[in-house]
């Protein structure tokens, strides 16, 4: 069933969002557009200038964020640290999930895109934290 966009040759609309929840996060996905709160963030890299010239003033911080259903860390790099503040509802579009030592972290590259929202009603439910679940690479045999 083609889209009359599709029929036409013409470009197709833009896609209504489908937003989705912390709990229905996999390995591996990407596509992502989700309403979470920033709970705490802690920088773990911060480079001035540096010998190699992409890596100049490269920060890093680990933001644990969160909705209703569950927790994950989101890893925010340069200019997404300043807008990762606790306490601030974003807007993840286009997040994709990156594993770190079998751990699932969320993050948004430069295909993707984080918006400072209205402030949220919801508690976030830490006590289902995805990045404390640990995943195991297992190679499944083709037959």
């Amino acid at each position: 069933m083609a889209s009359n966009a599709q029929q036409s040759g013409a470009k197709p609309g833009l896609r209504k969002p489908v937003f989705t929840k912390v709990d229905n996060l996999k390995p591996g996905t990407n596509g992502h557009t989700l309403v979470v709160k920033v709970l705490n963030s802690n920088a773990v890299l911060q480079k001035g200038r540096s010998v190699s010239p992409h890596l100049r003033n490269t920060r890093i911080s680990e933001c644990l964020v969160g909705d209703e259903t569950g927790a994950i860390l989101f890893t925010a790099r340069n200019d997404q640290v300043d807008l990762m503040k606790p306490e601030s509802t974003v807007i993840l579009r286009n997040a994709k999930i990156d594993m770190f030592k079998g751990a699932m972290r969320l993050a948004v590259d430069k295909w993707g895109r984080i918006e400072v929202t209205e402030p949220v009603t919801f508690v976030v439910k830490e006590d289902n934290n995805l990045s404390l679940i640990e995943y195991e690479l297992v190679n499944v045999p083709a037959d």
